[in-house]
């Protein structure tokens, strides 16, 4: 039976240390949306999975994939998703089970990055091979304490974020990360290396029909480092200008209370029901 825990020790601080080489200082919303080639995980395959500080350098050095992100069998499976939002980040038979799929282990490894702290980690076995997977930004510390749950808020903020860390192109690429939320607060160093400002994320990855919504900056015209070429497809669907799509903008930058009501599902799905979202995520890239 696959077993999952969640810890803290000195090895994953010393992991989140090399993360930080790669940061400017004092970027603490700084995050890595690396390459799509070569990520798509094997099934036994734990080679792209190693736990304590050799698992952090590989963390850094893999994304997201689209693949990943819309065929899981984490986030799309009602059960399995209500068992992970229900519960603690801890240990959970239903869970558990879905962590055989390698797919749900990629996802896994960034809503522990972006749900919980540096410092924190979440560690189980599945299949007899044993993972741990750090955090890094805290948006939602408390889904790990005893009796935690992952409410609205919660699934807003780290679908959010989740969504900002896909990436298409096969590059290594860092992100500033910006939203309404103390962790996500950038400094004047990094506003100033990392000034393009290139869309903002939102949308529920765990809701019972997934969420997965996108805007662009005002004055460009895609998404190539999420959607590639072309919006048409994305794992995220494009709903125009932020400026036309949120309501409100940041000191920083970052795009807030951002609405659904211009997806294509607004006229498909008749049970379709209009949203505004607090929990954005607007990735900055350096020039």
């Amino acid at each position: 039976m696959n077993e999952i825990k969640s810890t803290s020790g000195p090895g994953i601080r010393a992991g989140m240390a090399g993360l930080r080489r790669f940061m400017l200082p004092h970027g603490v919303a700084l995050l890595c949306a690396l390459p799509l080639v070569g990520c798509l995980a094997q099934d036994g395959d734990a080679a792209d999975e190693d736990v304590g500080v050799e698992q952090q350098a590989a963390f850094t050095n893999n994304a997201l994939t689209n693949n990943a992100l819309t065929n899981n069998a984490l986030t799309n499976n009602a059960l399995t998703n209500n068992a992970l939002t229900n519960n603690a980040l801890t240990n959970n038979a239903l869970t558990n089970n879905a962590l055989s799929d390698s797919n749900a282990r990629a996802v896994l490894k960034y809503i522990v990055s972006c749900a919980l702290p540096a410092g924190r980690q979440v560690s189980f076995v599945a299949d007899g091979v044993s993972y741990s997977y750090p955090g890094e930004l805290g948006l939602a510390p408390e889904w790990e304490l005893t009796n935690g749950t992952c409410n609205k808020s919660c699934q807003q903020w780290v679908s959010a974020c989740v969504m900002a860390r896909v990436d298409y192109l096969g590059e290594k690429v860092l992100i500033s990360a910006r939203g309404d939320t103390s962790v996500l607060r950038a400094s004047l160093t990094e506003r100033y290396s990392y000034s393009v400002r290139e869309g903002t994320y939102f949308g529920n990855i765990f809701a019972a029909t997934t969420e997965r919504y996108a805007c662009i900056a005002p004055g460009r015209t895609g998404l190539p480092r999420v959607c590639g070429p072309t919006t048409v497809g994305c794992v995220v669907e494009a709903l125009g200008s932020c400026s036309q799509v949120c309501d409100k903008i940041g000191s920083d930058g970052s795009f807030r209370q951002c609405s659904n009501e211009d997806s294509n599902a607004a006229q498909d799905q008749p049970k379709f029901k209009d949203t505004t979202y607090d929990g954005t995520v607007t990735v900055f890239l350096a020039p």
